[in-house]
């Protein structure tokens, strides 16, 4: 038996040197008086001998060989292909892997298709065959073999190589998967086409590893091996191998469990379509479904190889499905949606012709839902829905992933690993908090590392360095969290603390009791099984109410910062629009961004949206119902906290208030409240008169929190182009000016107490 699947390829090439070595003798015979300037001109005789042989026939093939010499041939070559057939059986019942025999069963090739492979592996182990090949071609430039030469040496017969023929159709496997590069000139016809191994296949069939898989040892770009990954290929694949260490999936126990089911039961030529946002473990279940299969992986950057041109989109796929054969592997497309844009894409039919060919599950993986159509009806189809992690599994991710990032860490900056005990109550608090997926947690756990690593390298030398601390953790999941959301929404950067805001003692514990839901939702909802209770309606949707300048603002800052999440500020005037559709599709991108932002929504300006409608007079104001309901549908599916705000309390639709969780009324200070704010508002290194009576101006200017800061500012303003210090006299000035702002006139009597 053949111990190796080089000695395998050796054997053949042997067989292929007796039918050379018999070839050049009867060319040698065949050229007579002209020798060797037999490639110069064509004498009489020959041209004589042209019009006599048989048609498809070289002239070599008629001279006749003597019969003794014919007989030792023949048996010769007998002996050969016996001793290949059994030698081979042989080696496959005792699980060696021959390259040859493999290729033929990946790509359902004939004996002919193998003998062309030989013949073109040839010039890839001895240079001396290409000379061969243009001896027997008449011809020193056609160095390569071509469908002539080919099919001249291993058909006997005109009906045989007319057959043969076919096997270098493009739809053949020799060409439909990119085994043989057909080198065509537009004069010539195909019998002139010079053949060459694609590299790709050669150092497959050249590779003497032990596995026809990408196992430990042969992986791509081990110099062990020369079975790499094909260079066209590099930028946009990556292989896991067989049996390789991955990461452990962490997923609910039932998900997990359907999951398991997967493996070796899904049927081969099926399609298995991932669908869930980035990071809740796509590509982790499908390298774990591998690894139990004992099966490589091979991935598809699906977005990135998109991007390339109708041609080279097609080209690169079919090399994508032959590598996954090659290797035994199963095919994950990453970012299938990104093909989705048109109805009939070209593209989609040429993945799916790869894909037909597998023979194998397949996974596609995707964001958005997705079932086959068309043409796709009958394939073997199962959508799997991946849920986001619960409070647990993504306790669990960030264990494993803080202890990730500090086995990155230099021996020298061993120091800035976190010590999970003392971060326990932290991440337990994190992962109810913070929805993030597994790969969110893991780029945070990333992020954080390097938060630290820039605090040490700009810090002067110090006995402690810094390690990984909440802060640092928090700061990650923000910025992990809300990436795309910026394009839709003003980010407010939260910086007031429950000791900024001033109001009345009810509307102060009404903020209290939202911090205090949204705080503690995964105890409620996941521990003690609310969520099991409601389909819908699990996020928190807001009012504020009041009149300018009351602090709606400044209390969705105080909870964004105290639950320590980011604050984006959408104006709904400028979200709806008077095109019919325009407006929904401008919400459902911000819900879109928003399911895994991990942020609070500020609507402001509600009422544009929201406003009493008494009569329907046209389709605008029928729409506009329409507008309202698909908000109100998108609040109800979101799972995080939405507040809206409205300056006019009375304009709003009840039907609408009635279906929010909380409605919050903001009223004008009373005095009490404007002396706690005229005593917040000064910052303590403010230089400030003695004789400034905040009692006087907390009693007599009758204005919102808002305007009091406003006043304030703008006194300080004066003072510093007036002395230097606060006084009386600029807060006052300041206040006319905040009045005439306002559009506020004066009284007598206020006119009278107030020394304007």
């Amino acid at each position: 038996m053949y111990r190796t699947s080089r000695r395998h390829v050796l054997a053949e090439l042997e067989r292929l040197d007796l039918l050379l070595r018999v070839q050049v003798w009867r060319a040698r015979q065949a050229r007579g008086e002209a020798g060797e300037l037999a490639a110069f001109y064509i004498p009489d005789a020959e041209a004589d001998e042209l019009l006599d042989k048989a048609i498809g026939q070289p002239l070599w093939a008629g001279v006749p060989l003597p019969a003794q010499v014919l007989t030792a041939v023949q048996a010769r070559l007998d002996q050969f292909s016996r001793d290949i057939a059994e030698q081979t059986a042989e080696s496959l019942s005792q699980g060696v892997p021959l390259r040859l025999a493999a290729l033929a069963g990946m790509f359902g090739l004939t004996a002919f298709d193998l003998d062309v492979i030989l013949l073109c592996l040839a010039p890839e182990l001895d240079r001396s065959y290409q000379r061969l090949y243009a001896y027997l071609q008449d011809d020193v430039t056609r160095r390569l073999p071509t469908v002539d030469l080919a099919v001249s040496l291993f058909c006997p017969d005109l009906d045989a190589k007319l057959s043969a023929r076919t096997r270098f159709a493009a739809a053949a496997p020799l060409r439909r998967f990119h085994l043989l590069e057909l080198h065509t000139v537009p004069e010539e016809s195909l019998l002139d086409s010079a053949l060459r191994l694609d590299p790709r296949v050669a150092s497959f069939v050249l590779d003497d590893s032990e596995g026809l898989d990408d196992g430990e040892g042969h992986g791509p770009g081990d110099s062990g091996s020369v079975d790499t990954i094909d260079e066209r290929l590099r930028e946009y694949v990556t292989i896991v191998p067989a049996g390789s260490r991955a990461v452990e999936p962490v997923f609910p126990g039932p998900f997990r469990m359907r999951l398991s089911r997967l493996t070796g039961n899904a049927p081969a030529a099926s399609i298995l379509y991932f669908q869930g946002p980035y990071g809740v473990g796509k590509r982790t279940a499908a390298a774990a479904i591998c690894r139990a299969m004992a099966r490589p992986l091979l991935t598809v950057a699906g977005r990135r190889l998109a991007a390339a041109g109708t041609d080279e989109f097609a080209t690169l796929t079919r090399l994508a499905g032959r590598e996954a054969k090659l290797r035994g592997a199963l095919l994950l497309w990453r970012d299938f949606d990104a093909l989705l844009g048109q109805q009939e894409d070209p593209r989609l039919t040429d993945l799916f012709t790869v894909l037909d060919a597998l023979d194998a599950p397949v996974f596609l993986s995707g964001t958005i839902p997705w079932e086959p159509s068309g043409t796709r009806r009958g394939v073997s189809f199962l959508r799997i829905t991946f849920p986001p992690p619960g409070p647990d599994e993504r306790l669990r991710l960030w264990r494993t992933a803080l202890a990730d990032a500090a086995a990155d860490l230099t021996p020298d900056l061993a120091d800035l690993t976190p010590d999970l005990a003392d971060l326990t109550p932290d991440l337990a608090e994190l992962s109810g908090r913070f929805r993030l997926t597994g790969g969110q947690i893991r780029d945070a756990a990333s992020t954080a590392r390097n938060l630290v690593l820039a605090r040490a390298s700009g810090s002067a030398p110090a006995p402690v360095i810094p390690r990984i601390t909440a802060s640092d953790l928090h700061a990650a999941c923000r910025l992990h969290s809300n990436r795309k959301l910026t394009e839709l929404a003003v980010q407010i950067t939260p910086h007031y603390t429950w000791d900024d805001i001033v109001l009345p003692a009810d509307q102060t514990a009404q903020l209290r009791e939202i911090h205090d839901q949204v705080r503690h939702r995964h105890l409620v909802y996941d521990t003690w099984g609310f969520d099991r209770k409601l389909a819908m309606g699990k996020g928190l949707g807001i009012l504020f109410a009041g009149p300018p300048g009351t602090g709606k603002t400044m209390a969705a800052d105080v909870l964004a910062h105290a639950l320590g999440l980011n604050l984006y500020k959408i104006d709904l005037s400028s979200v709806v629009s008077k095109y019919i559709g325009e407006t929904e599709k401008n919400l459902a991108r911000i819900f879109a961004e928003a399911a895994t932002s991990n942020a609070i929504l500020f609507f402001d300006e509600a009422d544009a949206l929201f406003g009493k409608r008494t009569q329907v007079r046209d389709a605008h104001d029928r729409y506009a119902n329409v507008e309202i309901s698909y908000l109100l549908q998108k609040m109800e599916e979101h799972d995080g906290v939405v507040v809206l705000a409205t300056n006019l309390r009375g304009n709003m639709d009840e039907a609408f208030v009635r279906r929010l969780h909380v409605t919050v009324e903001f009223q004008l200070p009373g005095v009490a409240d404007r002396r706690r704010i005229w005593e917040q508002i000064w910052p303590a290194t403010l230089p400030r008169d003695a004789s400034l009576d905040l009692d006087f101006l907390a009693r007599r200017i009758e204005v919102a929190g808002g305007s009091i800061r406003n006043i304030a500012l703008a006194g300080a303003f004066l003072a510093a182009a007036d002395g230097g210090v606060v006084t009386m006299t600029h807060v006052l000035h300041a206040t006319r000016r905040e009045y005439q702002k306002m559009g506020k006139v004066l009284t007598a009597d206020e006119l009278s107490t107030l020394p304007l």
